[in-house]
């Protein structure tokens, strides 16, 4: 019978020890768990383990510098590292020292089984990111906020890109952040101390757009008074980040796959090409692959692209991120301002009930607006964009119902209390309207009458007189009135 695999899990949380220890047994797996970054080490010096899932942060030291020392003894062990508090940084940190992976808390159980059985059926691949520099700043140089696993993910192949020297297509909806996307592979590669030069393909004619990456002679059109070396030959040694590609022509897409292809340009009417040393990363807000089987978008030039793909969520498929780039957002302008922000918890709730159609750059954009209408730093509801406030008025009041009906039965009231309690409730809904409570509750507006009687609430009679409607003595709802 085969030995089933041993596992190394390290965290302090003691639950988390005992999901991993149970789910794992569960999936075939032996576990042996400890509760800091020293007990780890000794472990691992005396067995060995056929992986080792470890948190990042723990009470006497990281988990990075655990990572450091396992490599030194058992460098050919997988390590998973775990945490709360996903970020650009602590990917590119955790690749860089070894991590085979690196995962988001909370977490699937079935998913942290998959990804073992992954990292031990490619335990002989070499780590593709092990050169990346690990001297980061601990904000976020990259200006990417987020740690819901979607982000996670994100930052993840940004580490492997970063460690690679291949052409990267990124695809995501308007406002995700393509750009700060592309900036951070630049940063945390080897071609950081190069530049990095961004470019908005939509708008510009093929001539225009040759001519600014690829250059132009003097004379090689009207304007064209001087030779002019194009973005291409500037960033020579770093990167260009192409935006919008989707909206070039055919004519365009032919010129920048030959580039590609030969890595050398050739200036608008020169016969003489130049050897340049570029990275490309290339962005869509729309589906290339999709565009490409549609003949719009030049197949072959797809393929040259996205060697590695990076598919941004929209805003609205994480929204537990919502609070943390508030808070970002909240701090960058206060720092510009010099002054300090805060919201209301009806802002906050109006926040979070938005579904974002305009992604990261319409929170900014909404912050922005309400920053500059706040009163002594006091963001309110008043303050938001009008259509992000309705959000919050409609979730304020779904949220209060909500609490309103839980409370009804929290002390597990007789049926005839808890009639009493849901008729008030309902005719403080309406304000005291008795046709409306009956409309609300379902029953005849007479039924409501007798009940507001028998409760002896002191409820107005309606402006209209009482119209003569049969008594529905099996409405629903009603107590027995024997």
């Amino acid at each position: 019978m085969t030995e089933p695999l041993h596992i190394l899990v390290a965290d302090d949380e003691p639950s988390i020890r005992l999901l991993l220890e149970t789910g794992l047994a569960l999936n075939g797996f032996r576990v042996t768990c400890v509760r800091s970054g020293s007990e780890a080490l000794a472990a691992a010096r005396a067995s060995d383990f056929a992986a080792v899932v470890s948190d990042i942060f723990m009470p006497d030291g990281d988990g990075l510098a655990f990572a450091r020392e396992l490599r030194a003894i058992k460098p050919h062990t997988p390590l998973i590292l775990m945490t709360a508090q996903g970020s650009v940084e602590l990917a590119v940190q955790a690749v860089a020292e070894g991590a085979r992976d690196f995962i988001a808390k909370p977490f699937e159980m079935a998913a942290m089984a998959d990804l073992l059985k992954r990292v031990l059926r490619a335990r002989r691949e070499a780590e593709a990111a092990s050169g990346v520099a690990a001297q980061l700043d601990e904000l976020a140089q990259s200006r990417l906020i987020g740690r819901c696993p979607a982000m996670v993910r994100v930052y993840k192949l940004i580490a492997h890109a970063a460690g690679a020297d291949a052409t990267v297509l990124i695809c995501g909806e308007s406002g995700t952040g393509k750009e700060l996307v592309a900036r951070a592979i630049h940063d945390f590669s080897a071609r950081a101390g190069r530049p990095f030069i961004a470019v908005n393909c939509s708008g510009l004619t093929d001539t225009l757009l040759e001519a600014e990456l690829f250059g132009h002679t003097k004379g090689a059109f009207t304007g064209a008074s001087a030779d002019r070396a194009g973005l291409f030959e500037a960033a020579d040694g770093g990167t260009i980040f192409l935006d919008e590609l989707a909206s070039t022509s055919a004519t365009f897409q032919a010129s920048l796959l030959r580039a590609l292809q030969s890595g050398e340009v050739r200036r608008i009417g020169s016969s003489a090409t130049r050897q340049v040393n570029v990275r490309v990363i290339g962005a869509s807000n729309m589906n290339l692959r999709e565009l490409a089987a549609a003949g719009g978008f030049r197949a072959d030039l797809f393929y040259r692209l996205s060697v590695l793909t990076i598919d941004l969520p929209g805003l609205r498929e994480r929204p537990g991120d919502v609070p943390l780039l508030t808070a970002h957002f909240l701090r960058r302008l206060g720092e510009k301002d010099g002054a300090s922000f805060c919201l209301t918890e009806e802002a906050a709730a109006a926040l979070a009930a938005h579904a974002y159609p305009g992604n990261v750059r319409e929170l900014e954009n909404a912050l922005t607006h309400a920053a500059a209408l706040s009163h002594n730093g006091l963001i309110t509801l008043e303050c938001l964009p009008p259509h992000i406030a309705a959000a919050g008025t409609d979730s304020s009041e779904s949220a209060g119902m909500i609490e309103s009906l839980q409370a009804l039965a929290a002390d597990w009231p007789t049926m005839e209390d808890l009639q009493r309690r849901y008729l008030q409730l309902a005719l403080d809904k309406v304000k005291g309207n008795r046709r409306q409570a009956a409309s609300l509750l379902g029953m005849n507006r007479r039924t409501i009458q007798r009940l507001i009687a028998k409760h002896r609430f002191d409820v107005p009679q309606d402006d209209e007189a009482d119209a003569a409607e049969p008594d529905e003595s099996c409405d629903e709802g009603r107590p027995n009135q024997d």
